[in-house]
């Protein structure tokens, strides 16, 4: 017999079937006994021919199952196997650190991180990190429908991205080099080549911070397009690519054992906000003195993103117009606002998850933007070139597909929904 899928067990019953899995859980009753097998996409009820296997069985050891499919409507799918036989594949060690056949870890968070091999089995875990491939594959879909090639920039740079200090230094052969903040240069850089790219990596960030919402190395999904009117021809293909992630996520079947947080409420056209105006909706929860900040706190965005969901009916709010003083130095300002940026971000859930803008593309704007920041040209030479031979007017944006996923599923963690977490104090596993 050929080995099926937990998934397949419906489409045999009456028919003599192989499964292969972990024991994810095992019971001995008094009447019957039985055992859950795990596979890579779901779980099925076995009844052992002989009970007594059972007892030397170790949770989560890898097992090979063979019996007849018969339909039982208390059983996972609707059917079990009976009378199986079962053989060991591979015995795991008793005593697990982790028990995974609850419907959630019941330990705290540093013990399911340091115990990852074992705690990313755990069926909603599992889930979530399908949901995140499926929008990966979503957002990779929706930008190929609309022209844009994707691209594999260096993650080994000679120069820091942003020009700030946040960089992760390392030795090149003797030289200095820093691990990518982002693929801001590169991708721009390409406009002038293929004027549309995306791209799915990792990007380093040598930030010291300890919050559920940072980690020093998460995956960005980037985009840059070029002969843009605006930053609005940005946002819109943003809210493209977006509804496509939000419809991959809720239609994989995996969205219910994630537990995703359904349904996503997608207006017709989501909601914009300047700066500004933020600012001042702001001030009759937090007071005046929030006119003056430049930037939003992770409380202010709560608080847009309950606002977005109670007036407009969005889990998604576009904040527009940041101060040029918290945006890089590539930002186009606003020409009736100089003192504002044609820079992004989108809130979902009131959560900062991705940034954008329409960048600047005139050589000679570059010049006079790194004077006027003190910006040392030199270590830019290569990416300015570009501009020196052309660029138009071009925009993109990053997605945070950590903190897409945290916020489908509700988590309260970004290290919940990363793989292995890289932050202030975790290197392994």
């Amino acid at each position: 017999m050929e080995r099926i899928r937990s998934t397949e067990l419906a489409q045999h019953v009456g028919e003599q079937v192989r499964l292969r899995g972990w024991l994810h859980h095992s019971r001995v009753l008094s009447h019957v006994s039985f055992l859950i097998l795990r596979d890579g996409w779901g779980t099925s009820q076995i009844v052992p021919a002989d009970p007594v296997v059972l007892s030397d069985l170790a949770a989560e050891s890898v097992i090979e199952v063979d019996g007849r499919a018969v339909a039982e409507p208390r059983a996972p799918g609707g059917v079990e196997v009976r009378e199986a036989s079962i053989r060991v594949l591979s015995p795991a060690q008793a005593g697990l650190p982790l028990e995974l056949f609850r419907p959630s870890i019941d330990a705290a968070l540093p013990r399911i991180l340091d115990h990852a091999a074992l705690a990313l089995r755990h069926p909603r875990r599992r889930a979530a990190f399908r949901l995140m491939e499926a929008s990966v594959a979503a957002y990779r879909a929706v930008l190929r429908e609309h022209d844009f090639t994707e691209v594999f920039t260096p993650k080994i740079v000679a120069t820091a991205t942003e020009s700030g200090a946040n960089t992760f230094q390392l030795d090149y052969f003797g030289r200095p080099a820093y691990l990518a903040q982002s693929p801001q240069l590169y991708k721009q850089t390409l406009v002038g080549v293929f004027e549309r790219v995306f791209e799915v990596g990792p990007v380093f960030r040598a930030e010291p911070h300890d919050t559920p919402r940072h980690l020093n190395e998460y995956v960005s999904l980037d985009a840059e397009m070029g002969f843009v009117t605006d930053h609005r021809d940005v946002m819109a293909m943003l809210e493209v690519t977006i509804r496509a992630m939000a419809r991959a996520a809720t239609a994989h079947p995996s969205a219910a054992t994630a537990r995703a947080r359904l349904p996503i409420q997608l207006p017709e056209r989501f909601p914009v906000l300047h700066f500004a105006e933020a600012l001042e909706l702001l001030a009759s929860d937090f007071g005046d003195g929030v006119r003056t900040e430049p930037d939003l706190a992770p409380a202010h965005e709560r608080w847009l993103g309950e606002w977005a969901l109670r007036v407009h009916g969005s889990d998604f709010l576009f904040i527009l117009g940041y101060p040029m003083q918290k945006r890089p130095f590539y930002t186009h300002p606003d020409p009736d606002r100089p003192e504002y940026s044609r820079g992004f971000d989108l809130l979902f859930r009131g959560l900062e998850t991705v940034t954008g803008g329409q960048r600047l593309h005139r050589s000679e704007d570059y010049e006079a933007v790194m004077r006027e920041r003190h910006v040392d040209p030199t270590p830019f030479a290569s990416y300015l070139e570009a501009f020196r031979y052309g660029m138009p007017p071009h925009g993109g944006f990053a997605i945070g597909l950590e903190r897409w996923v945290q916020q489908l599923v509700g988590a309260s963690n970004l290290r919940e929904t990363t793989l292995f977490p890289r932050d202030l104090s975790r290197l392994v596993p």
